[in-house]
């Protein structure tokens, strides 16, 4: 049985060099890079058996998105077609006051028009954990519809759900995500978002704690987690709240770094760790990840420990 299926969009990722800009640049260093995927590869890496599924171009570029996935470990799954095109992004990495920029080219990509009846349903059903996030349904009328349709199908079937919010605001706005997340949320056993988005978002009030005891109250969540960039996470279980602080990093490359948290807290669930011990390998993982180049976290369960002795427990209360 599969351990872990996530569906969602990946895309090629091109970067120029250094702190290049995209206007001057004569090279772009190209790779794949997607919420789901990367939440895929980090599991993956990790141990789980994960794969990812999508729509792709069947086209050079559809083709460098699996073939670098697969080059991880990871199995894909993705319906080929002759229609739409390869999204891509591209992302200019650079000090203040200039900042980091990133910039989408996604339109008409072939994943806006995938249907649940087209995608490998039966191996959702099969899988232990099914994970998307709030990007997808942000894409088109059809994946709102489709991620509703797949969140149904694996609790149906008793598959658990795990969902992360992630937000973003060159997709849509906060009244606009909240109407159509709140709508899918009946079939999410995990909710993982970040603090201010549960905030901006779905209008969450109070501190942290406050925060992560009313989202579980209202939606009747198993597990929520609030991720807390530089302060770490917390998480609301069995009404419990069990913190988790950040480990140290130097910081290379901070796309993706949520994705490889949510990838590894996935995974250690999965091998059968509490929550607790999932926070944990997360917030290693995603120590780690902000070390690697691109959005994939490139890691092993052995340097994962390492990090894990090296620093802080998690604290129940």
């Amino acid at each position: 049985m599969t351990d872990l299926v996530t569906f969602g969009e990946t895309m090629v990722r091109l970067s120029p060099p250094g702190n290049e800009r995209l206007e001057t640049t004569t090279e772009l260093e190209v790779r794949a890079a997607g919420a789901e995927s990367n939440v895929a590869v980090a599991a993956a890496r990790l141990g789980a058996g994960a794969v990812w599924t999508s729509k792709l171009p069947d086209s050079p570029l559809g083709r460098r998105v699996t073939g670098e996935l697969e080059s991880y470990g990871l199995e894909t799954d993705a319906v080929l077609s002759e229609e739409g095109r390869q999204g891509t992004y591209y992302i200019e990495f650079a000090g203040e006051p200039r900042g980091t920029d990133v910039i989408y080219d996604r339109a008409d990509a072939a994943v806006t028009t995938a249907r649940a009846e087209e995608l490998p349903t039966e191996r959702i059903r099969e899988a232990e954990w099914f994970y998307t996030s709030g990007i997808t349904p942000a894409l088109s009328e059809t994946l709102e519809e489709t991620t509703e349709t797949l969140l149904w199908t694996a609790q149906d079937a008793g598959t658990r759900t795990a969902f992360d919010l992630n937000y973003r605001s060159k997709l849509w706005s906060p009244e606009e995500a909240r109407e159509t997340l709140t709508g899918l949320f009946e079939d999410v056993d995990v909710l993982v978002t970040a603090v201010r988005d549960a905030r901006d978002v779905l209008g969450a009030e109070g501190d942290r704690e406050a925060v992560a005891r009313g989202l579980a109250d209202e939606w009747g969540f198993e597990t929520v987690v609030l991720t807390l960039g530089a302060e770490g996470a917390l998480a609301h279980h069995d009404g419990e709240l069990i913190e988790q602080p950040a480990f140290e990093t130097e910081t290379h490359d901070p796309i993706g770094t949520g994705d490889a948290f949510v990838g590894a807290f996935l995974a250690r669930r999965i091998a059968g760790g509490d929550v607790a011990s999932a926070l944990e390998y997360g917030a290693a993982t995603a120590s780690l990840k902000r070390t690697v180049p691109g959005d994939i976290a490139v890691v092993t369960p052995a340097e994962v420990e390492r990090v894990i002795d090296e620093g802080s427990d998690g604290i129940s209360r």
